[in-house]
């Protein structure tokens, strides 16, 4: 049974090897290589400049408010879920939106925000004047979360549909009402979901690229846009390669800050 067991990990370590190990080794290689392809450092030095570092910089702060938005609403939301009697009719109209291509949502958002679109119609009708909303900074944090939204909510409504109702029953009972439960039971014992829901919202967001594109135009530069420049605009992909691998070590260090502090909350 064991020796079986072993077969059947194969094709995972093949997968892992073909698609993660590899693709990660090239990236390495390519990184010590400038746009001439000479071995070189100079990719590294770029990545420690001033214009590098905002541009990281800014990548964070953009992720970092897009994870706020979607657990500001995620969390009053999946409380609502958990205590509604119609939990999977919600989570139906929830989980519905991910089964829509990403570039057909945005391009209707494009369709919301553009200059005659939806909501300066609406604005025309009320004799109010139009908005420029299409290529802004809070048009793309608004379609970003919007895209989250989901991944943030389910890690979320998981944690609190664990919690036995004789918990919260017993807070009633011992004299706690509404807020003091939320604070002091509710949120405690969703912190594990809450950590799971920003690795899987911040993660994504520090590599948007298509949505700052489309939504922000160039308002927006991130490190995904950034990327995307040097692959296939410029084509130098040791500056690329270098980029993308800073990300992959920002990645790992945000999975590991999480996990950490979920390990602490469990101990």
């Amino acid at each position: 049974m064991k020796q079986i067991n072993k077969f059947l990990f194969v094709p995972y370590i093949l997968w892992m090897i073909l698609f993660i190990i590899v693709p990660v080794l090239l990236l390495i290689y390519f990184s010590f290589f400038d746009l001439q392809g000479h071995f070189s450092f100079e990719n590294y030095k770029k990545i420690f400049s001033a214009t590098y570092f905002k541009m990281i910089w800014d990548s964070i702060l953009y992720a970092l408010a897009i994870t706020i938005i979607t657990l500001l609403i995620s969390y009053p939301a999946a409380y609502f879920i958990r205590a509604s009697k119609h939990q999977s009719l919600w989570l139906i109209i929830l989980i519905i939106p991910t089964w829509i291509n990403l570039l057909l949502k945005t391009y209707a958002f494009i369709g919301i925000f553009s200059h005659d679109g939806i909501i300066n119609q609406v604005l025309t009708m009320l004799h109010l004047p139009k908005a420029d909303l299409l290529f802004t900074t809070p048009a793309f944090l608004i379609v970003a979360s919007y895209i989250y939204i989901p991944f943030m909510i389910l890690p979320i409504f998981n944690s609190m549909k664990d919690i036995p109702n004789n918990v919260l029953q017993a807070s009633t009972d011992l004299g706690a009402n509404a807020f003091t439960t939320l604070r002091k039971v509710i949120i405690p014992l969703t912190k594990q979901g809450v950590l799971t829901g920003i690795q899987v919202t911040f993660i994504p967001a520090l590599s948007l690229f298509m949505i700052t594109r489309l939504i922000a135009g160039n308002k927006v530069i991130n490190i995904g846009t950034a990327i995307e420049e040097q692959f296939l605009v410029i084509q130098n992909y040791g500056l690329g390669s270098t980029i993308a691998l800073c990300l992959i070590v920002f990645m790992a260090i945000v999975l590991i800050i999480t996990n950490t502090k979920s390990t602490n909350g469990k101990g």
